[in-house]
C-alpha cells in the first residue's frame, strides 16, 4: 500500500550529506532517470541550478538523506531523464520508494503554493525546525495542507456496495469516498456522503484503516458500514453507477494494489 516505509526517519532541518538524493517535481511529475526509474545523482542536478530556498529536508532512508524541491519549467539535466506522474509508477517501482516520493510530493506542493501570505501577499518565511511558513508582516502561519476524506464499504448480508465515480481517473467499481466538510466528523461525513451519493442509510460503522494519498494532499480514512435502509438512487454528478456485488457476481478487477480501497475491497471479496 502507498505509505511511508516504517524504516523512514523524517527530518525537518536540512542535513549535511555529500550525496543527497533529491526529489525534483514539475507540476506534480517527478524527475527520474528513464532507464532505471531512479532519482538523479547530485552531479546530474548541478546543471539545473536548484534554488537553495526551495530545497526542503525530507528524511533519512536506507542510509541516504532525501530532500525535495520543484521547478517552474520542465528542465532536464540530460536526454536520459524525464518527468513521470506518480500514478504511472504504481506497480512499476519499489513500494517503499513510491511511499517516500508521495510524501515528497505533498511537501513540495505545500511549499510551492505557500510562497506568499494568503492574507496580505507578503513573501512567507520558513520557520527553523518546524514545517511552517510564517508571514513576517501579519503573522499568518501556514502548515502543510492535509485534506481528510472518508471511504466506506457498505455491507448488506453477503453483498457489498461498489460504485463507479464519475470523475475518477480509473473507470472501475470501488468503495464510496468523499471529502469531509468543515466542522464534520468522519462518521458524520460517511452518513452524509452515502445518502447524497447513493440514497442509502447505514449504521454500525467500523474503522478499517487510513492512508496518505498525494493527489495532491489527501488522507484517506476507510470504514465499513452495514446497510440500514433505502434503495440505490445515485447522484449522477458524482456517481456513474452503483450496485450490490455478491458471491455469484463477477467482482471488479483491481490491478493497482497500492490504494487502501483495493485492500478494503479485497478484505471483503468472496472466497
Amino acid at each position: 500500500m502507498l505509505q511511508t516505509p516504517a524504516t523512514f526517519q523524517p527530518v525537518i532541518r536540512p542535513q549535511d550529506h555529500d550525496e543527497p538524493l533529491t526529489f525534483v517535481f514539475h507540476r506534480g511529475e517527478l524527475l527520474l532517470r528513464n532507464s532505471i526509474l531512479g532519482l538523479p545523482a547530485a552531479a546530474d542536478l548541478a546543471a539545473l541550478h536548484l534554488a537553495p530556498e526551495r530545497l526542503h529536508a525530507l528524511g533519512l532512508w536506507e542510509g541516504r538523506y532525501y530532500q525535495a524541491t520543484w521547478l517552474d519549467q520542465a528542465t532536464l539535466p540530460g536526454p536520459e531523464f524525464g518527468y513521470h506522474g506518480l500514478r504511472a509508477l504504481f506497480g512499476v517501482v519499489d513500494d517503499g520508494f513510491l511511499g517516500v516520493a508521495g510524501r515528497a510530493a505533498q511537501l513540495v506542493e505545500w511549499a510551492r503554493t505557500h510562497r506568499y501570505c494568503g492574507v496580505c501577499a507578503t513573501a512567507m518565511q520558513l520557520l527553523d525546525g518546524e514545517r511552517c511558513f510564517k508571514c513576517p508582516h501579519c503573522g499568518h502561519s501556514a502548515y502543510p495542507r492535509i485534506s481528510p476524506a472518508m471511504m466506506v464499504l457498505i455491507r448488506k448480508g453477503d453483498q457489498v456496495l461498489l460504485a463507479m465515480h464519475t470523475n475518477s481517473p480509473y473507470k472501475r467499481y470501488t468503495a464510496l469516498a468523499g471529502f469531509l466538510e468543515a466542522g464534520e466528523s468522519v462518521e458524520e461525513a460517511i452518513h452524509r456522503e452515502v445518502f447524497e451519493e447513493v440514497g442509502l442509510k447505514v449504521h454500525n460503522l467500523k474503522y478499517f484503516g487510513s492512508q496518505p494519498w498525494p493527489f495532491p494532499h489527501s488522507l484517506m480514512i476507510a470504514y465499513t458500514a452495514e446497510y440500514l435502509d433505502g434503495e440505490i438512487c445515485v447522484d449522477q454528478s458524482e456517481i456513474a453507477d452503483a450496485r450490490w456485488f455478491g458471491p455469484d457476481d463477477e467482482w471488479p478487477d483491481l490491478p493497482v494494489k497500492v490504494s487502501i480501497a483495493a485492500r478494503l475491497i479485497d478484505a471483503h471479496r468472496p472466497g
